[in-house]
C-alpha cells in the first residue's frame, strides 16, 4: 500500500514539474528563439554576408529553427494552461509532428552543410576551395529539404490524436510507425549530422593550422616575397580583407555552434532510444517517467532551435555584430523619418 502510495505521489511530481515547465520555461524559450531568429534571418540577408555560401545555410537553418518553434512551443505553451489542442484534433496533430520532425531535420542538416563548406573553403587544394560556392549551397539546400519532407512524410499517416493508454495523446498510432519514427529521428536527425559535424569540423581545424604551418614555411624561405602578396591581398583589396574576416568569423561561429548543437540535441536522441528499446508493456510509473524525460529532452532541444543568434553574436566576431549594428541604425532611420512624416501631417 506505501509503495502503491509513493508512485501516485512521484507520478503527481513528474506531472506537476512537467507542466510548470510549459508554463514557463517553454515561454521563455519561444521568446528568446523567435526574437533571435529573425534578428538572424534580418543580419545575415544582408549585403555583406549574402554571397557568402555558409552564411546562407545558416540563414535558412535560423528559418527551419524558427518554424520549428512557432509550430512545436506554440502548443506546449498552451498544455501547460489549458488542453493541447493536437491532442484531439487529428489534423493539427499531423501537421505539427511533420513541420517540427521535418525543419529539426532541416535546421541540423544545413548546420552540416556549412561544416563541409567550411572544411572545402579551408582546404588547400584549389580544386576544393573552388567547389565552396553560393550555387552549390543552395543546391545541396533544396535537396534537404525535400529529402526531409519525404522522410518524415509518414506522420501525416502514423500520427492521430485522442490516443489512449498512453502518455502522450499525440503519437504514432501503431508500434511499428512509432519505432521507425522515434529510430529515424534519433539516427538521422540527430546522430548522423553530430557526427559529420564533428568529423568535417575537426578536419577544417587540421586544414587551418596546415595552411597556418605552410604560410610559416614559406615566410621563412622568401619572406619578401610573402609581404608583397600579402600587401597585394589586404593592402589594395579591402573587400577581400573584409571576406576573410568573414570566413573567420563564420568558422568560429560554426564550430561552437555545433559543440553546443551536440550538448542540446543528444538528450532527446538518447531518451528516443531508451524509450524505442523499453518494450511496450509499461506501468504507470514507467509511462509517467517516460513522458516527463521526453517533456524535459524536448524543450532542451528546442534550446538547441532558439540559441544560434547569440551564439554568432557572442562568437561571430566583428563582421556579424557591425552587421547587426548597422541593422538596428537602420531601423531606428527608418522610426525617425516615419516619425517626421506623422509629425509633418
Amino acid at each position: 500500500m506505501s509503495s502503491s502510495s509513493n508512485n501516485e505521489s512521484l507520478i503527481e511530481l513528474l506531472q506537476t514539474i512537467s507542466t510548470t515547465c510549459n508554463r514557463y520555461v517553454a515561454i521563455c524559450i519561444f521568446i528568446f528563439g523567435v526574437v533571435g531568429n529573425m534578428l538572424n534571418i534580418f543580419v545575415l540577408s544582408q549585403r555583406c554576408f549574402r554571397s557568402n555560401s555558409c552564411a546562407w545555410s545558416f540563414l535558412v537553418s535560423s528559418i527551419a529553427n524558427l518554424i520549428s518553434i512557432l509550430f512545436g512551443l506554440l502548443t506546449r505553451i498552451i498544455s501547460g494552461w489549458a488542453i493541447d489542442p493536437t491532442s484531439y484534433i487529428g489534423w493539427i496533430c499531423k501537421i505539427r509532428a511533420h513541420v517540427v520532425f521535418t525543419t529539426r531535420t532541416i535546421a541540423l542538416w544545413l548546420i552540416v552543410i556549412a561544416t563541409i563548406d567550411r572544411w572545402l573553403l579551408s582546404s588547400i587544394d584549389a580544386n576544393r576551395r573552388r567547389k565552396s560556392t553560393l550555387k552549390n549551397a543552395q543546391r545541396c539546400t533544396t535537396v534537404i529539404i525535400i529529402l526531409s519532407i519525404l522522410l518524415y512524410i509518414q506522420q501525416l499517416f502514423c500520427y492521430e490524436a485522442n490516443l489512449v493508454n498512453t502518455s502522450l495523446k499525440c503519437n504514432s498510432r501503431t508500434a511499428a510507425c512509432l519505432y521507425l519514427s522515434n529510430l529515424s529521428f534519433a539516427v538521422i536527425t540527430i546522430l548522423i549530422p553530430l557526427f559529420l559535424m564533428s568529423v568535417f569540423g575537426l578536419l577544417t581545424v587540421l586544414n587551418v593550422r596546415q595552411s597556418q604551418r605552410r604560410l610559416q614555411s614559406l615566410a621563412l624561405r622568401n619572406t619578401t616575397a610573402i609581404a608583397i602578396r600579402s600587401s597585394a591581398t589586404t593592402g589594395e583589396h579591402p573587400h577581400g580583407n573584409l571576406k576573410r574576416k568573414a570566413d573567420h568569423s563564420l568558422l568560429r561561429m560554426l564550430l561552437v555552434q555545433v559543440l553546443l548543437m551536440a550538448i542540446l540535441t543528444l538528450p532527446l536522441s538518447i531518451q528516443n532510444f531508451y524509450s524505442f528499446f523499453s518494450g511496450e508493456n509499461k506501468s504507470a510509473i514507467y509511462e509517467a517517467v517516460d513522458y516527463f524525460s521526453y517533456n524535459i529532452t524536448d524543450l532542451i532541444y528546442f534550446v538547441s532551435n532558439g540559441i544560434p543568434f547569440y551564439i554568432y553574436t557572442l562568437c561571430g566576431g566583428h563582421v556579424f555584430r557591425k552587421a547587426l549594428h548597422d541593422l538596428f541604425e537602420l531601423l531606428k532611420q527608418k522610426i525617425v523619418r516615419h516619425q517626421a512624416c506623422l509629425l509633418q501631417k
